[in-house]
């Protein structure tokens, strides 16, 4: 995994964030899910690929070659997330204000960052997004190939956190405690969502995860 150099500390994968007040992820009456402050809508689809992308091997119990569809995997670092499962009609309708929208047609997903932020090029990555003043502040979605059709197929929340946190979110050198993990659905698609954070021997990051698998429906 390559590293942003010289603005930010080593990125493993997907996501990382500064201390900020640990309210977890709510779910609201319209199926959206939110934490803390910023408001920061996703709008997450998987779409049926001809050749899946390599991913790193520390992932590697999550794919299969012979799969089409992938795990999405959208990092927060902003204080607040919302994710959703609309149109991109209806979810570019609803954009708010001083938030621009990014739509990947081909993988079939759309998010709102922050106006401001930059787009950053990490390997890897599908998209990554971050502040220009707060550096350690960003926003990112991965993709993994796998064959299964449910993310409860790979376990229950707790375990999938688990072992996303300890084989692709964070270095092995740094100490991890998963504050919260569930389970959501949303029109008939199910995320797993888990806040935990990461203590480096400079500073400490909080970090939230939302993950679901596409298969092009």
């Amino acid at each position: 995994m390559a590293a942003l150099q010289n603005s930010m500390p080593s990125l493993h994968h997907t996501l990382f964030t500064n201390s900020f007040p640990q309210r977890g992820l709510q779910k609201l009456s319209h199926g959206a899910f939110l934490c803390c402050k910023t408001s920061v809508p996703l709008h997450v689809r998987g779409e049926h690929l001809s050749s899946p992308p390599a991913a790193a091997s520390s992932s590697s119990q999550f794919q299969d070659s012979c799969g089409r569809r992938r795990m999405i995997a959208v990092g927060i670092i902003a204080p607040l997330v919302s994710i959703v499962d609309r149109t991109p009609i209806a979810f570019a309708a609803e954009t708010k204000k001083g938030f621009l929208p990014v739509t990947d047609k081909k993988d079939g997903y759309t998010f709102l960052y922050p106006f401001g932020w930059q787009e950053v090029v990490i390997e890897g990555q599908d998209k990554v997004f971050k502040d220009v003043i707060e550096p350690l502040e960003s926003v990112s979605v991965n993709m993994i190939p796998t064959s299964k059709q449910d993310i409860r197929d790979f376990g229950s929340p707790q375990e999938v956190a688990e072992t996303l946190i300890k084989k692709v979110l964070a270095p092995p050198t740094q100490k991890t405690k998963l504050i919260q993990a569930g389970e959501h659905d949303v029109d008939g698609k199910t995320y797993y969502t888990f806040e935990f954070v990461t203590q480096a021997p400079n500073y400490t990051r909080h970090a939230l995860t939302a993950v679901s698998i596409g298969n092009g429906m």
